[in-house]
């Protein structure tokens, strides 16, 4: 009995304790309940204070925006534990191949300054693509929607520089287009070559930026001398082009157009053109080409401008423009002259190409470049000497070591 008494003395003492804890419980439930009931009375009188405020959000309105924060809030706290597990959920433009409406990389990635060291001979195509055909303007630039055209001084030796302009309604010509004969550009020569060339005349004073996109005529800083082909073959398809897209659009076009001289000659190997529409990020307009300064059936000597026709047999053409460089210092870009013209290129051209590979010879490298060049290269003249470096072998064993063939001398 003894020992039945104290067992339902535990049991008694335990009950209560049973029944005090859950007092604290509710206690503390209702307390809270108060406190929220007191929280949400405070928030209703200031949703009601706000609205009074701002007159046309009603306190409803103002609660549910709270809502929506706090949503937001736990949305985006949850996002940013997965979003490196799920990439279709990033910024597009985050992503290394992420593109454009049209297709082009919307990080452009720059190539290397053009070099006429790098530009292939002229092969009857009138112009050809440089750098994927992107051209290289700056991601602001890119943006820029204010109209302008600068022009480069002319050089010690009155040749143009670069012509550069963001093409649009409001620098386009007005009037129509007055003579310009009284420029005489850099190497000009008046010379005919009847039936062979449209219009006879070898020679077209070329606008860099024509006058229908900017209406410059007869200035001085925008005018080479250029050949017919050039003018018409190379350069217009590409003015057509942008004028067309600005008539039609009214967008800005950037557009840069920079001749590329040889040394010191005084008339323009090629040029270098660059278009981009601003507006549509290069959907309608965008290039990046280099148009051959050239006509055919005509040899030009670039450093003075005369010229000559073409011998039709190509090995008694490539000696006699060997002869006729030595008397006048020729080179050129699209022609093989003076010095570029050697035995060994003879030789290439009748079927000896494999001599190259398997005879040691002297090459000239150009270390920055990794090109590799013949001697007698009118390139190897304008290399930097830090960056000139003698090699006897093969062009195999300096291909392996990773240097290129140069595409003019074609060693």
């Amino acid at each position: 009995m003894k020992k039945i008494k104290i067992t339902l003395n535990y049991m008694i003492a335990c009950l209560g304790i049973t029944i005090s804890l859950a007092g604290c419980a509710t206690g503390k439930n209702t307390a809270d309940d108060a406190t929220a009931i007191e929280a949400q009375a405070d928030t209703k009188n200031a949703d009601e204070q706000l609205a009074e405020e701002i007159g046309d959000i009603t306190a409803t309105d103002h609660t549910g925006l709270m809502e929506d924060a706090v949503g937001s809030a736990v949305v985006a706290d949850s996002d940013t534990q997965d979003i490196t597990k799920k990439p279709d959920m990033q910024d597009k433009d985050s992503q290394p191949d992420a593109q454009s409406e049209n297709g082009l990389p919307r990080e452009i990635q720059k190539g290397t300054s053009v070099s006429l060291e790098d530009i292939p001979y002229y092969d009857g195509t009138p112009y050809i693509q440089l750098e994927k055909n992107i051209p290289d303007f700056t991601e602001d630039e890119k943006k820029n929607t204010e109209a302008f055209e600068t022009y480069s001084e002319l050089d010690s030796l009155g040749r143009c520089g670069q012509a550069y302009a963001n093409i649009c309604p409001e620098i386009q010509p007005m009037e129509e287009r007055d003579a310009i004969g009284n420029v005489r550009p850099s190497g000009w020569h008046t010379v005919k070559y009847n039936d062979l060339i449209d219009g006879n005349y070898l020679y077209n004073r070329c606008h860099l930026i024509a006058y229908c996109l900017a209406g410059e005529n007869a200035n001085e800083e925008n005018l080479i001398t250029g050949t017919r082909y050039l003018n018409t073959e190379g350069m217009l398809p590409f003015e057509e082009m942008v004028n067309d897209y600005v008539d039609r659009t009214g967008n800005h076009v950037l557009y840069r157009v920079t001749p590329q001289y040889e040394g010191d000659n005084l008339v323009a190997s090629g040029v270098e053109m660059e278009g981009w529409s601003v507006e549509d990020a290069g959907t309608g307009i965008c290039f990046h080409v280099y148009c051959y300064n050239v006509q055919p059936g005509i040899e030009i000597n670039y450093a003075d401008g005369t010229s000559w026709e073409t011998v039709s047999d190509n090995r008694e053409n490539a000696q006699k423009t060997e002869s006729v460089g030595q008397e006048s210092g020729c080179t050129g870009q699209g022609t093989r002259m003076e010095s570029d013209i050697t035995t060994e290129q003879l030789e290439i051209a009748n079927g000896d190409s494999d001599r190259r590979n398997k005879t040691a010879q002297t090459y000239i490298l150009n270390t920055n470049t990794k090109k590799i060049h013949r001697p007698t290269c009118s390139s190897v003249s304008q290399m930097k000497e830090t960056n000139k470096q003698t090699y006897e072998g093969t062009v195999e064993e300096l291909e392996n070591m990773g240097y290129a063939p140069c595409k003019k001398c074609n060693p």
